[in-house]
């Protein structure tokens, strides 16, 4: 399967993306302590009880990481920001830590990148945490403090801001499910979390807007739902899991409410008068990003409490994460959003790739898998286009192997090989046959 630039409308935007406490290196440059560090300091949560204190050290190795970016002809760069980096306490400004993100927007331009900036990708200051975090209504406002302080910062200068990532993660992966920090498994934070997260995202539109910001989105973690039969149950299992997955973040932005077959759980536990912060978090986008990865298939459990759910494994092969690839799945992710919820809404494609056990050999990474991963999903992509989504670019997770969260250092999903030990960088083959798909004529 050959794709190349020329097989996507003029303007498209290719590039690769990273989040600041996975390359980093949380110890330098004044950051100030986060969930994550208190997560991976606590046995049993992440492999190995690695941490993000030093990650690839993209805090000193920046100007090398962006020339990997410019030398692969890609156009952008999603980066995010740290709001423990920004303000340690998480009210408190850290010029140090400013003075980095300006640098680095700085060295984007000069490399001719367009800068994607997101604000939060999942580092909570510990002070904050120490409150209740998301679960705490008031954590939301000190985010939109946050959004206007970094954006006072190098706002003039990025091409597009999100908001959250993955707000599912955020939420439920992390107060329901407990994979994530801060590892709670409690029916009641993860639903005010839920709530919370979003309203952070509204307040800061809110505010971004006021001081003039423009092209704002928010980047949502979608999946490819299929029930295990056509049963009544499975069915209502499978739209369970599609609900709290995948609709009930963009259904709470576009449509103002949550789904019913979600609210069956959760409104018990929701804040007080929630309805009442719906037309904050309502207002208008002006771009989505899409992260996809891999389907769910879905069955009900009846041993569960609710949501009553039983997943069962598809017959693909798996990346080294055990998620299914499925490509179609993107497609008709990208084909539904277009249809049932955003319109003509700018659609990116703001994180899609693959695990994999790469080894390095004689200076070279063999990485056949990913590229075929990557190039089966670009297609994907160009036929969700071809059927009327409005798709304005792809970003490929990630440029670099980094900390995977509860994964810690095990799992390499980069275009670029990382030493750990000598933080040397490696580009694969999957990065060299990027860099031919967008090679340019000029």
């Amino acid at each position: 399967m050959t794709v190349s630039r020329f097989d996507f409308p003029p303007g498209f935007v290719f590039g690769a993306a990273t989040a600041a406490y996975q390359i980093e290196g949380s110890s330098f440059g004044g950051c100030g302590p986060c969930h994550w560090d208190s997560f991976a300091a606590t046995p049993g949560n992440v492999v190995r009880g690695e941490g993000g204190g030093v990650a690839c050290d993209h805090y000193h190795h920046w100007p090398q990481d962006l020339d990997l970016i410019r030398k692969a002809n890609m156009d952008a760069y999603r980066f995010s920001t740290s709001w423990a980096r920004v303000m340690p306490d998480g009210v408190t400004v850290n010029p140090e830590g400013l003075d980095f993100y300006d640098r680095l927007v700085d060295g984007m331009l000069e490399r001719g990148l367009k800068p994607f900036h997101t604000l939060y990708h999942w580092e909570l200051p510990s002070a904050l945490a120490d409150k209740g975090g998301w679960a705490n209504r008031d954590t939301a406002w000190r985010f939109a403090d946050y959004a206007e302080v970094i954006s006072a910062k190098i706002g003039d200068r990025v091409t597009a801001t999100a908001t959250i990532n993955e707000p599912w993660c955020v939420a439920w992966l992390s107060h329901f499910l407990g994979i994530h920090a801060p590892g709670l498994r409690d029916i009641r934070a993860a639903a005010r979390a839920m709530h919370h997260i979003l309203l952070a995202h509204g307040l800061a539109v809110e505010r971004l807007r006021a001081m003039g910001q423009k092209n704002l989105g928010i980047v949502l973690n979608f999946e490819h739902v299929e029930p295990a039969s056509d049963s009544p149950a499975d069915l209502a299992a499978a739209a369970r899991q599609d609900g709290i997955f995948n609709r009930w973040f963009i259904e709470g932005i576009t449509r103002q409410t949550y789904p019913a077959e979600v609210l069956e759980g959760l409104a018990p536990h929701l804040p007080e008068s929630w309805q009442a912060d719906m037309p904050i978090i309502g207002q208008k986008l002006d771009w989505l990003g899409v992260n996809y990865y891999t389907r769910s298939i879905i069955a009900h459990d009846p041993s569960k409490s609710w949501p009553h759910l039983g997943h069962q494994a598809g017959p693909l092969p798996r990346t080294q994460m055990g998620w299914e690839i499925f490509p179609e799945g993107l497609r008709a992710t990208l084909t539904r959003l277009a249809r049932d919820h955003v319109g003509d809404l700018p659609i990116y494609v703001t994180e899609n790739g693959m695990a994999n056990a790469d080894t390095l050999d004689h200076g070279q990474v063999d990485d056949d898998i990913r590229t075929a991963f990557l190039f089966a999903h670009l297609e994907a992509t160009k036929t969700a286009i071809s059927q009327g989504a409005n798709v304005q670019g792809f970003f490929y997770w990630s440029l670099l192997d980094n900390y995977e969260w509860a994964e810690g250092y095990e799992k390499r999903f980069g275009l670029v090989h990382v030493d750990y030990d000598t933080l040397h960088r490696t580009p694969k083959a999957s990065y060299h046959a990027y860099a031919r798909a967008l090679a340019r004529n000029d």
